[in-house]
C-alpha cells in the first residue's frame, strides 16, 4: 500500500505498516525465521545483518504498531516489561518518575526492585489529579508515566492536560495504552512523547503469545531506543511478530464485541445489588467517565468490582465456568483475577489498601462470548458464594 495515512483505521488494520511481501506477493508478511543474513562483501548488505538488531517480520510489525499509534517509529519486544525495561534505560541515576497511583504491579515492581537499585526513582501520585500531578515535579523528575484507564481500578488520567503541565516544566510523559489499545485511544496524538504496550493482550488478541510494543515520534529518542532494544537483546521472534500481525487484522472486530459485552455488563453488575462498586469508565457514574469519553473512542473491556461483604470472593472463583480464573486480559475468552494476589501482589499491602486494591476486588477481562452467557455465570457464581 503506497500511502497508507489516507486509510481508515479498520482498513489500517489490515494493510497498514507492510502489506504483503513484494518479492513473492504473497498476501501476508512472511515469517523470516532466520538468525543470521548472507554478506555480499565486507560492509556489505541487504539491510539487514542479524536477528536482534532487525528482522523483516518484526519490522513490520514495527511499521504497523506506529502507523495504528499516529507514530513515526515503533519498535517490538520480547513481552510488555521487555518494552518497560528500555524505555527506563533511557533514564539514569538520580532520575526520577512520577507514577500513577494504580499501575501494573509488574511495572511497580521493575521501579521498586530493579531500577531503585541504579538510583533510578519514583513517585506514586494521583495523576487524575492534575494538582497533584503539578505539585510533585521537581528538578529530579524526569518523566510522568501514567496508564489509563490504570490497572486496576479503571482510573482516568487527563493525557492531555498531563501532558501541557510536564511539558511546560520539560518532562517526558509516558502513557501505557495497553487497556484502550490504538484502536480506541491514541496518545501521540494528546501529547505524549511515550507510548507503550503489552501486545499480549488485546493487540495479539488471542492468549497465544507474548509481546511488547514501544512507540515515539522524536527521532533523538527513537535512536535511543533502537540502540537500547539491540544492546538490552529483549527483542521479539519472528514467528511471534506473524502472529501479532495476524491478530490485530481482527483488533476492530474484536474490539466492538469487548466493548459492547463491557458495557452490558458493567451495567448489569451496578444495579445487580452484588457489588458494592464498579469501576468501569464506560458508566456515566464514573468519576472518569467524561475525561475519558473526550480523549478515547470507548472505555474498553476492563471492569474491576468490589464483592459485597455477603460474598465469599475465594468461594465466587471457584464456582465461576465459563469464566477463566487467570493471569492476563484482553484475548477473545473472559478471563477473571484476584489483583491483590495475583497481578498487584508486588505492592505492598499498605499502598494497595490506601488506593483501593482490597481483597474483595475482582478484575473482569470481558471476553466475545454471549453477554448473556457472561452475566449469567457471574450471577450464579455470585449467588453460590453467598455467606451463610
Amino acid at each position: 500500500m503506497s500511502n497508507t495515512k489516507e486509510l481508515k483505521l479498520n482498513s489500517l488494520l489490515i494493510h497498514g505498516g507492510i502489506d504483503g511481501d513484494e518479492t513473492t506477493g504473497a498476501v501476508n508478511v512472511p515469517v523470516y525465521q532466520t538468525s543470521t543474513y548472507k554478506q555480499d562483501g565486507l560492509g556489505k548488505n541487504r539491510g539487514w545483518e542479524y536477528s536482534r538488531t532487525g528482522n523483516p517480520t518484526r519490522a513490520a510489525l514495527e511499521k504497523l504498531i506506529a502507523d495504528l499509534e499516529q507514530g513515526q517509529y515503533g519498535l517490538a519486544f520480547a513481552s510488555g516489561l521487555a518494552a518497560i525495561n528500555t524505555v527506563l534505560s533511557l533514564f539514569k541515576s538520580g532520575d526520577k518518575l512520577i507514577v500513577s497511583d494504580n499501575i501494573y504491579g509488574g511495572t511497580f515492581r521493575i521501579l521498586d526492585n530493579v531500577f531503585n537499585n541504579f538510583n533510578i526513582t519514583y513517585k506514586i501520585v494521583d495523576t487524575s489529579d492534575l494538582a497533584a500531578v503539578e505539585a510533585a515535579i521537581d528538578d529530579d523528575v524526569k518523566a510522568i508515566y501514567i496508564e489509563t484507564p490504570a490497572n486496576p481500578l479503571l482510573t482516568i488520567t487527563d493525557i492531555r492536560a498531563v501532558s501541557e503541565i510536564g511539558h511546560k516544566y520539560g518532562k517526558k510523559i509516558i502513557v501505557d495504552n495497553t487497556f484502550l489499545t490504538p484502536y480506541l485511544q491514541r496518545p501521540l496524538t494528546l501529547g505524549a512523547d511515550i507510548v507503550i504496550h503489552s501486545g499480549t493482550k488485546y493487540l495479539g488478541g488471542h492468549s497465544d503469545t507474548i509481546s511488547g510494543f514501544v512507540v515515539v515520534n522524536d527521532k533523538e529518542t527513537a535512536d535511543r531506543l533502537y540502540y537500547l532494544q539491540n544492546a538490552i537483546g529483549g527483542v521479539l521472534a519472528p514467528w511471534d511478530s506473524f502472529l501479532l500481525i495476524r491478530g490485530i487484522k481482527t483488533l476492530g472486530v474484536r474490539m466492538d464485541r469487548h466493548v459492547a459485552n463491557a458495557g452490558r455488563i458493567s451495567e448489569w453488575l451496578a444495579g445487580s445489588g452484588y457489588v458494592s462498586k464498579v469501576y468501569y469508565p464506560g458508566l456515566k457514574t464514573d468519576p472518569g467517565y467524561e475525561t475519558n469519553r473526550k480523549q478515547a473512542d470507548g472505555a474498553g473491556a476492563m471492569i474491576s468490582f468490589v464483592l459485597d461483604e455477603k460474598y465469599d470472593y475465594k468461594v465466587f472463583f471457584e464456582k465461576l465456568n465459563l469464566i477463566t480464573l487467570a493471569e492476563s486480559l484482553g484475548g477473545v475468552e473472559s478471563l477473571v483475577c484476584h489483583p491483590a494476589t495475583m497481578t498487584h501482589a508486588a505492592i505492598p499491602a499498605d499502598i494497595r489498601k490506601e488506593v483501593g486494591i482490597v481483597d474483595e476486588l475482582i478484575r473482569l477481562s470481558v471476553g466475545i462470548e454471549d453477554a448473556d452467557d457472561l452475566i449469567a455465570d457471574l450471577e450464579q457464581a455470585i449467588k453460590a458464594s453467598a455467606k451463610v
